[in-house]
C-alpha cells in the first residue's frame, strides 16, 4: 500500500510539546551513612536473597555475612546494582554475589590491601578491584577473612579522613 505523497511539517511549538523531557534525577548517596529505613530494607533484601539460595551458596553467603558483622559491628548493609548485597563503612568495601558455581566477594579497593594471607584469587590484574571466588567445598580462613575486612574498613576510614 502506497502512502499519499503529501508531507506535513510540524510547527516548532508542536515539536516542543511532543519532545521527550529529560528524566529527573535523584541524588544518590555515595558511601557514608544511609537512612535507617534503607538499611532495614537492604538487610531484609539480603535475608531474602540468602534464603532464596537453597544450596551451599546460601550457607556460604550467610557465613560470610556473619564474619563481616563480627569484623565490623558498624558495617552498613546496602542493596545495589539490581540485586547485589553490599557491605560498606565510610564507603563500599565488599560486594557479594552468588553465581552458578561460586560465591564471589569483590573488594572495591582490594588492589590497595596487603592481603597477607593471599585470599584474593580473582581480578588480580586490575588496578582497583580484587575478588575471592569460593566454590563448593572451598575453605576460607575465618580469621584471615575477618582481618581482610578490618583492613578494608581501615582503608576506607583513612581515605575518607584524607579527603576532608
Amino acid at each position: 500500500m502506497k502512502k499519499s505523497g503529501k508531507r506535513t511539517r510540524k510547527s516548532a511549538a508542536a515539536k516542543k510539546s511532543t519532545a521527550k523531557k529529560p528524566a529527573s534525577r535523584t541524588k544518590k548517596s555515595r558511601g557514608g551513612a544511609t537512612k535507617s529505613s534503607d538499611q532495614v530494607s537492604a538487610s531484609k533484601r539480603i535475608d531474602k536473597y540468602i534464603d532464596g539460595l537453597s544450596d551451599w551458596r546460601g550457607e556460604r553467603l550467610a557465613e560470610i555475612r556473619e564474619l563481616i558483622h563480627e569484623a565490623d559491628p558498624d558495617v552498613v548493609e546496602e542493596w545495589k546494582w539490581m540485586g547485589s548485597p553490599v557491605w560498606s563503612h565510610d564507603g563500599i568495601f565488599v560486594v557479594g554475589n552468588a553465581h552458578k558455581e561460586k560465591v564471589k566477594l569483590t573488594f572495591s579497593q582490594g588492589a590497595r590491601l596487603t592481603d597477607a594471607k593471599k585470599l584474593f584469587n580473582a581480578g588480580l590484574g586490575g588496578n582497583q578491584w580484587r575478588a575471592i571466588d569460593l566454590r563448593e567445598g572451598d575453605n576460607i580462613g575465618k580469621a584471615a577473612f575477618k582481618a581482610l575486612v578490618v583492613e578494608a574498613v581501615a582503608y576506607n576510614i583513612k581515605t575518607k579522613a584524607a579527603k576532608k
